[in-house]
């Protein structure tokens, strides 16, 4: 789940199939009681009808925290300093080595591609909201400069930032598709 629409098809979900849940959070629900095998699946069936996936293995919740995570670092107005790998050692409390392994296993990408694929998708929503200029979207974004973020987002759009502004929004796709 990456909007508050989601939560709240979440939340309805929950509801519909009477559900206790104490929190629904981005790529996460707490249940209150244990919901029973059958309420389980019925749920799994009920977000997968809405283009949701149940994530059942731990594994895979790891990874879905370590995305949490990245889009988290994405999307913050906050400029950081720090790497991304000491950030997500920070919050997940793993060493990066064994996050970078598993992600990139169970992906088949790299934690720093997904992170760069994220990027890019912001960048292409902020030049379509034409809010900021390319260099105050590189500063937010941690760019080294304007140049290194046309370059990077040339690569993996095929377009340069200038020309994508041009031709708008329907090159952007869903953060939940990257």
């Amino acid at each position: 789940m990456v909007c508050d629409r989601c939560k709240a098809a979440v939340r309805k979900t929950l509801d519909e199939l009477s559900i206790d849940y104490s929190s629904v959070e981005l790529g996460e629900v707490e249940t209150s009681i244990e919901p029973t095998a059958y309420q389980l699946s019925q749920f799994k069936e009920a977000i997968e009808s809405q283009g949701f996936e149940l994530i059942e293995t731990r594994n895979a919740r790891v990874v879905s925290q370590i995305k949490k995570s990245i889009l988290d670092w994405v999307r913050s107005d906050e400029v950081r300093k720090t790497k991304l790998s000491v950030y997500l050692t920070e919050i997940l409390h793993k060493d990066y080595a064994s996050l970078s392994n598993l992600f990139s296993e169970i992906e088949s990408t790299t934690i720093e591609q997904y992170f760069i694929h994220q990027k890019i998708e912001l960048v292409k929503e902020l030049l379509v909201y034409d809010e900021l200029s390319l260099s105050e979207i590189a500063d937010r974004l941690g760019y080294s400069s304007v140049a290194h973020l046309s370059n990077q987002f040339k690569k993996i759009t095929g377009l340069t930032p200038k020309h994508f502004k041009k031709i708008g929004a329907e090159k952007r796709v869903s953060l939940d598709k990257v």
